[in-house]
């Protein structure tokens, strides 16, 4: 076994191969060779401004080339990138950075960082002799923020250091010496690890700014993009593009179309595996806790329709509310066990939710069936109770986003005096396009009586993140504050 600092392992790289193309984001590109040396021009920089091995060093830095660089200065210092969106309000960023108290902020101003140092987005740090660094691994290679379903603030700081066994096979059947196509924002965990790994093993990356569902397409024809990954608001705008848009681009450099982090529509998925083939599409669960993963082909999704995969052993089960297991096929509470000897992650900010045994959960709901394989529902604290009827907020939203003038949508509970909340429906569409009442006869198609909303909402602003993100209790609390204000109504 041979085992590298994540900044070793990329050095080798870049003297292996230091003109090969190692990121590009839009006009930019850096080689290998680039990447390394600005990563260690930066890795200076910031040793300058008194970084140390073990810090945490937030970085608020949209997508772009300064990202990886950042992330490599951060490695060669044995510190720990915290990524965070580079457009939070200031309200957000004061908490998590009281929490993550990094010795350096990269991508804000100076006013935004409460005094501590800062390198601004769009530096580049002179270049600099990093001969006089040590050999440091970073004890943890991440450390991500959640606000989750609460919408409280906490780091997921990651159990695995930054270290590179050259021994094992490509992680996420990212393959070595292709390209990663990332539409997906880097601020979120599921594109930073596929980028870092995809780095990591020797493949170009190939990042968009922000998502572009033509300019997706494009850039896996430009790269020979072999590795994209998705989430399902991706696909479903990709699908929406006209047929002559869709199929103008050669795709067959691809070899595996990831998608995870919301769940998927099984329309929307059956449409991909039409389209590229089920040996193409794979599909990730996990939190980013990491305490254990599910991984599905198409091909097996097409026996087991709408799961997300066959846990390992002992890793998964499903309880009712008191923590009693349930019986195959019965809906509850998805718990989830980490089977190796060292943690995966720990909490800054938040505790776990715990059962005897080494048992976490996320809040998810879901069951599984005879075969061992996993369906979800919604996260529990998402879940409507309405006239005593549990309505799950993704299977409405599933219907809705069927509807072809459907942007984007979020379904949330209203408080209600009779049935305790009623459905209500926030859609993204364009302005004019959508008829109500038709809106209202599709839905009655696909949904029983009490799980179709009762109003509506519509909105020219994206309900949903780039990487498939919706805070439904933050959505429903705005709309309960406005109620009370009398400034908003359904």
């Amino acid at each position: 076994m041979a085992l590298l600092s994540f900044s070793r392992r990329l050095r080798d790289l870049a003297d292996a191969a230091p003109d090969r193309l190692a990121v590009t984001c839009g006009a930019e590109a850096l080689t290998r060779r680039e990447l390394v040396t600005a990563g260690n021009d930066l890795a200076v920089h910031l040793q300058q401004l008194g970084v140390e091995e073990g810090d945490m060093v937030t970085v608020a830095v949209p997508n772009s080339i300064d990202w990886f660089i950042a992330y490599l200065g951060i490695w060669r210092l044995g510190a720990i990138p915290q990524p965070i969106s580079a457009r939070l309000p200031q309200r957000e960023v004061d908490a998590l950075l009281e929490l993550a108290n990094p010795g350096a902020v990269v991508g804000l101003e100076q006013a935004a960082v409460g005094g501590r140092p800062h390198v601004p987005f769009g530096f580049r740090a002179p270049h600099a002799d990093a001969s006089h660094l040590p050999e440091l691994v970073s004890r943890a290679w991440k450390a991500p923020t959640s606000g989750g379903s609460t919408g409280r603030p906490k780091l997921i700081v990651s159990g695995d250091p930054a270290l590179f066994n050259t021994d094992d096979p490509p992680a996420l059947a990212l393959g070595t010496d292709g390209c990663l196509v990332m539409p997906g924002p880097l601020y979120h965990n599921g594109p930073a690890v596929w980028s870092c790994q995809a780095l990591l093993n020797g493949n170009h990356v190939a990042l968009l700014s922000r998502f572009d569902a033509e300019g997706t397409l494009a850039a896996i024809e430009q790269y020979r993009g072999t590795v994209l990954y998705m989430v399902p608001t991706m696909m479903k705008r990709i699908w929406r593009l006209h047929d002559d848009v869709r199929h103008r681009y050669d795709l067959s450099s691809l070899r595996v179309v990831w998608h995870l982090a919301e769940p998927c529509p099984e329309w929307l998925k059956q449409c991909w595996i039409d389209w590229l083939g089920a040996e193409r599409i794979y599909e990730l669960y996990a939190g980013t806790e990491a305490q254990t993963a599910t991984i599905i082909t198409g091909a097996e999704w097409l026996a087991h329709r709408g799961s997300v995969g066959r846990p390992a052993d002992g890793t998964v089960k499903i309880t009712d509310e008191d923590g009693n297991d349930m019986p195959v096929g019965e809906k509850g509470e998805v718990w989830m066990r980490n089977p190796r000897d060292t943690p995966t992650y720990h909490y800054v900010g938040a505790q776990a939710r715990t059962l005897e045994g080494g048992w976490e959960s996320l809040g998810d709901m879901g069951h599984l069936d005879a075969d061992g394989y996993l369906y979800l529902g919604d996260r529990a604290a998402d879940m409507i109770l309405s006239g005593g009827a549990n309505i799950y907020p993704a299977e409405v939203e599933a219907a809705l986003q069927e509807h072809e003038g459907i942007h984007s949508c979020a379904v949330i509970g209203l408080p209600d005096e009779d049935k305790g909340n009623t459905v209500h429906a926030i859609i993204e569409a364009d302005a004019g396009s959508l008829d109500l009442d038709e809106l209202r006869t599709f839905l009655a198609d696909r949904l029983v009586v009490y799980k179709q909303p009762r109003t509506f909402e519509f909105v020219n602003a994206a309900v949903r993140d780039d990487a498939g993100k919706v805070r439904r209790s933050a959505l429903r609390q705005e709309r309960i504050d406005g109620l009370a204000a009398g400034t908003w109504s359904p």
